[in-house]
């Protein structure tokens, strides 16, 4: 079983997500831990908790950052044409859920949920990387505890998403990203290399939502508006983002890697921008120098990514 924690902005694509952690029978969902990105830390907070109720989902819930880690970062506006006004594509959501969030901040749930179960928690994040880099900043050794960091993030050999160069929730926060990248623990980056060519399809999710209950259904539901707003990139359907980072955790062997050193530009026009260093490549010293090598997925086999979400939906 993998213990993991999910560091979400929900969001769309992190609500197909969460009910794959919810249902996979070799994940053991220990918390959720929220984060500002596809709407404000209220709402996705409030996303959250609804689903969780919804889905009838155990993991307590971590209200998680609403700021970047560096404060004179000004937030731009809220990706509603992407996620709608509510985050969930406009389907009905009451305004307040009636369950309690867990007391401590996510930052904190992180760590001494980390500390308790040293060596067994895998961190999904599928937003910016605020709470991951909180965390690291107030207690470093917890790197050594993690067993394994998956992120959905990022762009290596492709154009970004919010800019030329740069990918949403890595943009949406590059210190926290840069903390994160280069602290000593192991992450394994899935971005835009990997993700823009798994497309979820309208009539693929209709037809599991056919086939599914309730919890389908409402996906089926809450991601039309969000297949709407893909027209310009898919033919009739989406990106599945972030399943794809939960699909690594359980299936590795579906994705193609390579490793080395990251850092994450910071300003400029490239801001947000991920850059590799290759194990094995030779350069002057630098600002990649002595730092963890980490693993980069470039190459996934989309349809068996897509069957065992299928299939693992479908599990009730």
């Amino acid at each position: 079983m993998h213990k993991v924690i999910y560091d979400t902005d929900p969001g769309v694509d992190d609500a197909m997500a969460l009910l794959f952690l919810h249902r996979h029978p070799e994940i053991d969902l220990i918390g959720i831990t929220t984060v500002f990105g596809n709407a404000s830390i209220e709402t996705t907070t409030r996303n959250a908790l609804f689903l969780k109720r919804e889905w009838d989902i155990a993991a307590p819930v971590a209200k998680g950052a609403s700021v970047t880690v560096d404060p004179k970062r000004h937030e731009r506006p809220w990706p509603t044409m992407v996620h709608g006004e509510n985050g969930l594509g406009d389907m009905p959501v009451p305004e307040t859920i009636d369950l309690p969030l867990d007391p401590r901040p996510a930052y904190r749930f992180i760590i001494e949920t980390v500390r308790a179960n040293p060596g067994e928690v895998t961190l999904v994040a599928v937003g910016r990387m605020t709470n991951l880099a909180l965390a690291l900043k107030e207690d470093p050794g917890i790197a050594g505890l993690v067993k394994e960091v998956v992120i959905m993030g990022g762009n290596f050999y492709v154009p970004g998403n919010v800019s030329p160069v740069a990918e949403a929730n890595i943009h949406g926060d590059p210190e926290a990203a840069d903390i994160v990248l280069t602290a000593p623990w192991k992450v394994v980056v899935i971005g835009l290399d990997v993700t823009a060519i798994t497309t979820m399809s309208r009539a693929y999710l209709r037809d599991m939502a056919d086939k599914g209950d309730k919890a389908v259904k409402q996906l089926d539901e809450l991601s039309q508006s969000y297949i709407d707003f893909y027209k310009h990139a898919v033919e009739d359907g989406m990106m599945v983002h972030d399943s794809c980072a939960a699909v690594y955790v359980v299936a590795p062997d579906l994705f193609k890697t390579i490793t080395g050193a990251l850092r994450v530009v910071c300003g400029g026009i490239a801001d947000g921008q991920t850059v590799i260093k290759p194990d094995g490549r030779r350069f002057p010293p630098g600002d990649w120098d002595g730092l963890p090598s980490q693993v980069v997925a470039t190459g996934i086999e989309s349809e068996k990514v897509l069957s065992l979400i299928r299939d693992t939906l479908l599990r009730v």
